[in-house]
């Protein structure tokens, strides 16, 4: 991911203050993150007082599975994962740093990927899959970039069919995540102003779009 944002090699691992920054050149700073955000926040609001800075998440979009049998070492034959992987999975890792989400010189890239997990067999079931581990996850190819540089750019996590009221599990439904995934969304959009929140329905929040 580092050489498809930046081939040089000398414009990656440069350090800037006390920090070291995966890519600096003429678009400012790029950060590469799948995970753990919060252990980027420090870095993120050193690197924001100077310049501009793009945080790159991949999201395996497409996923193919291939096992490693611990005992004999056998690699197993590429099979497709059914979990569909969609943009709200940054969401948890965007509510660990959701107070920069709005400065200007902040950006988000989403990499929606084609990508191959490799997997040990070392889980608690039968086939031991349940509780196994990762053992490599390799990007295959790109399917899209997907660029946020302004909180108007997280309208699109905004389902369109959505009524004009909603609570949490009207937008969980419409976008199609969980309820939890649907929460954290809300929280963030309405940070950014993006969604207000208007009264309650029942023991549910009521949201409406921000005009």
């Amino acid at each position: 991911m580092k050489n498809y944002f930046e081939p040089y090699g000398e414009n990656q691992e440069i350090r800037i203050g006390g920090y070291v920054a995966d890519i600096v050149g003429e678009n400012g700073v790029i950060e590469i993150q799948t995970r753990q955000f919060n252990k980027l926040l420090k870095k993120l609001e050193a690197f924001l007082d100077y310049c501009d800075v793009t945080v790159v998440y991949p999201i395996p979009a497409v996923k193919y599975v291939r096992w490693i049998d611990t005992e004999t070492g056998e690699l197993s034959e590429k099979h497709k994962s059914p979990r569909k992987y969609t943009i709200y999975e940054v969401m948890p890792e965007l509510y660990k740093i959701k107070y920069t989400l709005d400065n200007p010189r902040f950006h988000l890239c989403l990499c929606m990927l084609e990508t191959e997990e490799i997997r040990l067999l070392n889980g608690w079931s039968k086939n031991k899959k349940r509780g196994s581990s990762r053992h490599d996850r390799i990007p295959k190819g790109l399917i899209d970039e997907i660029h946020i540089d302004c909180p108007a750019d997280f309208d699109m996590f905004l389902p369109e069919d959505l009524p004009k009221q909603f609570t949490s599990k009207d937008f969980a439904f419409n976008a199609k995540i969980s309820r939890e995934y649907a929460q954290v969304t809300l929280n963030i959009l309405t940070y950014l102003e993006r969604v207000k929140r208007v009264g309650k329905q029942g023991a549910n929040i009521l949201y409406e779009k921000t005009e």
